[in-house]
């Protein structure tokens, strides 16, 4: 058992009650990675307002909370509605289905299924991706392409390569299917590692 499956275990019957105290504690434990979700869907600068919302939602819920995933995995589902639901609201559309790795240009088939390089990235010029990771012109531009990115491939990103999550998770969390999943990954890592040998060949975002 993972420490934070003990910790969720130990809490829970005081969460059903909804003790405030405990509550309190669940915050501690995964406003963290719901922000992170939020931030990933919707943006900086309404992914507060999503996670406060999710968390009335949690709250609502405990007491009915049947234990069918974690509760982590539950609170980040939550937050991912909610997230959706913002972005009806801000009349915006997520398109999923009928997504194929296809279309991608030069760096299409990059990736194999098992998420390995077929096809390597060109040479690092630095010594190392850490040390060109530690440009503050990198970070810049990374976070400027996942910005752009469509919200359910930075979702799926984040879960994934940031947060280390699995397939069968993310797919429970983000309430898609695991080819979509999979696609939505392999766009994603194109579009990013794309401009990542852009950078390094040009010092361009």
């Amino acid at each position: 058992m993972s420490i934070d499956t003990a910790k969720e275990a130990a809490l829970l019957p005081a969460l059903k009650q909804q003790d405030e105290q405990s509550f309190n504690q669940l915050v501690g434990m995964y406003y963290g990675a719901m922000i992170g979700l939020a931030r990933s869907m919707v943006g900086d600068a309404i992914a507060d307002e999503v996670v406060q919302e999710a968390w009335v939602s949690v709250y609502r819920a405990l007491p009915r909370f049947e234990g069918r995933s974690s509760l982590k995995t539950w609170i980040l589902r939550i937050t991912a509605n909610e997230a959706r639901t913002r972005l009806r609201k801000e009349s915006r559309t997520i398109a999923v289905e009928g997504l194929s790795p296809g279309g991608d240009g030069v760096l299409t088939g990059r990736f194999a299924d098992d998420g390995h390089w077929t096809i390597p990235p060109s040479t690092w010029h630095e010594d190392s991706p850490d040390t060109l990771l530690t440009s503050t012109e990198m970070r810049d531009c990374i976070e400027l392409t996942m910005g752009r990115l469509p919200e359910l491939q930075q979702a799926v990103f984040v879960l994934k390569d940031l947060e280390d999550y699995g397939f069968e998770e993310i797919c429970n969390i983000l309430q898609i299917s695991a080819s979509n999943a999979r696609v939505l990954l392999h766009r994603a890592r194109i579009s990013l590692f794309g401009k990542i040998e852009h950078f390094q060949d040009s010092g361009e975002c």
